[in-house]
């Protein structure tokens, strides 16, 4: 695999890039009346540029992304980049219909843990003791790769990982795309524990892995008193999240992976006060909660 570069893939004159959240929370679905402006579903981005299509993590959101793909005659292929396998980021990918469709191409992405590769680890969730249909018995075609500190790519999209702070093998992922960048960290301790990483360097090479970012979606599932008692939980606060957009000169910050205690209110009150924070220091940063549903286009950069 080639070394991380920050240099720009080739970009398809008049493409534009729709980045779409399918699912926004954190460790558990959270469905209720509390929850139906930002969502209950966990974690699933779609990013589409033109026939190119990168899904990231496969929460319980991917279900209703195969869905809609499907019915709109446009699931023919996609690359799904898995930033890690706790249960909150691949729940969902047993029910992604394209995996049974017969004229469908994947691509499913994910680090190693250990010896354990990406189709080794999915055939493990999709064991008939937890699913009824094993991983063999899938009728798209589907190719399992390595994601690690380097480079993939999906037609136009180039895919960058860096491993970040958060208990097992976690990858932040970096998409480069017509001009753009876009950033998803949904897993990462800022200010904590290291998880196993060496300290050396760690938040500078992270900062210049989201540096400029037109659209980073980072954890940010705390408030400053709530992490006091979950510190080593492999999480953000809302404020570290939003330093790490200000040092890096990211252009807009969408906190993700939401508590899946916290209500709409509680996110509406959070988001208006890091907006004035964000002016009040001068950071530049465009502040928002990353909801179900929610659409941000970018037209190709001349």
């Amino acid at each position: 695999m080639e070394s991380t570069s920050h240099s720009e893939p080739a970009s398809h004159a008049g493409s534009s890039v729709t980045v779409r959240c399918w699912g926004v929370r954190g460790s558990i679905p959270s469905p209720g009346e509390s929850t139906l402006r930002y969502g209950g579903n966990t974690s699933c981005v779609e990013v589409a540029s033109g026939e190119d299509r990168v899904i990231l993590d496969a929460g319980t959101g991917i279900r209703l992304l195969g869905r809609r793909l499907i019915e709109e005659g446009r699931a023919q292929r996609a690359h799904v980049v898995l930033s890690h396998f706790h249960w909150d980021h691949i729940q969902g990918l047993p029910f992604f219909r394209l995996l049974f469709e017969s004229d469908t191409s994947l691509v499913v992405s994910g680090p190693r843990q250990g010896d354990a590769g990406v189709a080794g680890l999915l055939a493990g969730q999709m064991d008939p003791n937890y699913f009824p249909v094993p991983l063999y018995s899938l009728a798209a075609a589907t190719d399992f790769e390595d994601l690690a500190d380097g480079q993939l790519s999906e037609g136009s999209i180039r895919i960058s990982g860096m491993r970040v702070r958060h208990p097992s093998i976690t990858m932040g992922i970096r998409l480069q795309v017509a001009g753009h960048t876009i950033c998803y960290v949904p897993d990462n301790e800022l200010d904590g524990p290291t998880h196993g990483l060496d300290e050396s360097g760690w938040r500078k090479h992270l900062v210049e892995f989201v540096r400029d970012a037109d659209l980073l979606l980072h954890d940010a599932m705390y408030t400053d008193r709530e992490y006091e008692h979950c510190r080593g939980w492999g999480h953000s606060t809302f404020r570290q999240a939003l330093n790490l957009a200000g040092e890096a000169g990211c252009r807009r910050l969408l906190f993700f992976h939401h508590d899946p205690d916290r209500s709409d209110d509680e996110l509406d009150r959070i988001v208006d006060q890091f907006r004035n924070e964000s002016s009040r220091r001068g950071l530049g940063v465009e502040v928002d909660a990353a909801a179900e549903g929610r659409e941000c286009p970018f037209t190709e950069k001349t």
